[in-house]
């Protein structure tokens, strides 16, 4: 289905410092930049005065004199590019210190520009030097991207349920609100986000995602916020959180559920107020950020067993969107179908699928829902000996393999051997997941995708019940 409309919501600005002790000559250019409409423009008169300001807000880009009072402009990048390092610096410059202005360049300035300057000239190395961060961040998000993931990028089904998901995705795209996307795990929580974000005002600047589950508690506050160089052991330079990369675009926090306690109130502050500091820092920073979460857990019990803060819920629960189980929308099977076979297919004569696999399909539960779907045609087109998928070539698990997420020295009853007998839950546990393991041949992603689960979580298993990985 088609899911891009014509944006309306108004863009994102660029912020930009201009650094020069010249007033009347920053004001004129606060001026003309502005009036373009593309840019958000401060001034500062002196370095010191500049060091403060960044240190409370994150620019995107900066125009430095050379001469400046109180400190020589080559000392201020200097310090500029330890506390921002991805901030491009722009040299503006008298013709007699053009030496110093390439000597500044060696110091990680991005160009210079000679005063009198041409306005054009100028411009057009703005524009080259916020394309060159664009594209060092979306190569950054672009190698973290194929890390973790290499399925479907579209939406695809027409069925009610999903239609309604989207059409709500669009309606709230035209806004800034906080949104929350609620849904079991495999089902385009994240499709649903990339979305919102296409269709917003933000859509040309960073969409950054943080999965919550993958990364340990003891790491998430720096990945979030960043860290001060000397913060901590390794910490040997400053390091952008990625609140900052996504300066002015849109933050998605995967798995929300999974911050632990000791994050929630810094991840609400940040939420309320669009400040935070880096760990180690003391200084304060502001972002424009929009925030858009997922989870595929029952938020409301979380917080009622003490595990989410309840204020953290209600900030994050401004506009909700369902995800449906792929169970619920199976007139979709087939168009997914067509889809997986033919973005897969390795060669110029696509497979087919016969009716009867078809119909396999459709009486399938889909505990792991349109990932498990994926993962089994990716897996048919790779067994299947012939130019047809047949019902044989489908590798289903036998039954759903349900998540576990608590022990318990409850017993269940369950046949073993062909003999009723007795077995604590955690046996329970343990046996799906060397089952998982062995239907997916170790493959780890997978079997959490099928569990329900994040990496994290499996790999604590695996180690609690000794199980033997081959």
């Amino acid at each position: 289905m088609g899911q891009d409309t014509e944006v309306e919501a108004m863009e994102q600005r660029y912020k930009l410092l201009i650094v020069d002790d010249e007033i009347s000559f920053c004001r004129v250019l606060q001026h003309e930049l502005q009036e373009l409409g593309d840019y958000e423009v401060d001034l500062s008169f002196d370095g010191a005065e500049a060091i403060n300001k960044v240190q409370k807000t994150l620019y995107e880009l900066i125009l430095l004199d050379i001469k400046l009072p109180r400190m020589a402009g080559t000392e201020v990048l200097k310090i500029l590019k330890d506390c921002t390092p991805s901030t491009p610096v722009i040299i503006i410059t008298g013709q007699a210190d053009v030496a110093t202005a390439i000597q500044s360049m060696k110091l990680g300035a991005y160009d210079f520009i000679s005063k009198p300057y041409d306005f054009a000239e100028l411009l057009n190395t703005i524009e080259r030097a916020l394309e060159r961060k664009k594209l060092v961040i979306d190569n950054t998000l672009m190698k973290s991207e194929l890390s973790r993931r290499a399925g479907s990028s579209e939406i695809i089904g027409e069925s009610k349920l999903l239609r309604t998901a989207v059409e709500s995705a669009l309606k709230v795209a035209q806004s800034n609100s906080i949104v929350i996307i609620e849904g079991a795990s495999g089902t385009g929580k994240e499709l649903i986000a990339n979305l919102i974000h296409r269709n917003s005002g933000r859509h040309n600047r960073p969409f950054v995602t943080l999965n919550c589950a993958s990364i340990p508690d003891s790491l998430l506050e720096s990945e979030l916020f960043g860290h001060e160089k000397g913060a901590f052991t390794n910490a040997y330079s400053t390091k952008q959180g990625l609140v900052e990369i996504a300066q002015g675009g849109t933050l998605f926090l995967d798995e929300v559920g999974d911050i632990s306690p000791a994050i929630q109130p810094k991840l609400l502050r940040f939420l309320e107020t669009g400040n935070f500091r880096r760990v180690g820092g003391v200084n304060e920073l502001n972002v424009d950020v929009r925030i858009i979460s997922a989870t595929n857990k029952d938020l409301q019990a979380e917080s009622r067993a003490g595990r989410f803060r309840e204020d953290l819920l209600y900030r994050l629960n401004v506009f909700t969107i369902r995800m449906p189980l792929l169970r619920d929308r199976k007139e979709d099977i087939p168009v997914l179908v067509d889809y997986f076979l033919k973005s897969k297919a390795k060669s110029k004569t696509m497979k087919t699928i016969s009716p009867e696999a078809v119909e396999v399909l459709m009486n399938h539960d889909w505990p792991g829902n349109i990932r498990e779907l994926e993962h089994v045609l990716e897996g048919a087109l790779i067994v299947s000996p012939g130019e047809v998928i047949q019902p044989h070539d489908l590798l289903l698990s036998p039954r759903p393999i349900q998540p576990f997420t608590q022990s318990s020295s409850i017993a269940v009853e369950m046949k073993a051997n062909g003999t009723n007998g007795i077995l604590a839950l955690e046996e329970v546990e343990k046996r799906h997941i060397e089952a998982a393991l062995i239907h997916f041949k170790g493959n780890r992603t997978k079997t959490a995708q099928n569990l329900g689960i994040s990496q994290k979580t499996l790999y604590l298993k695996i180690k609690r019940y000794r199980i033997n990985v081959r």
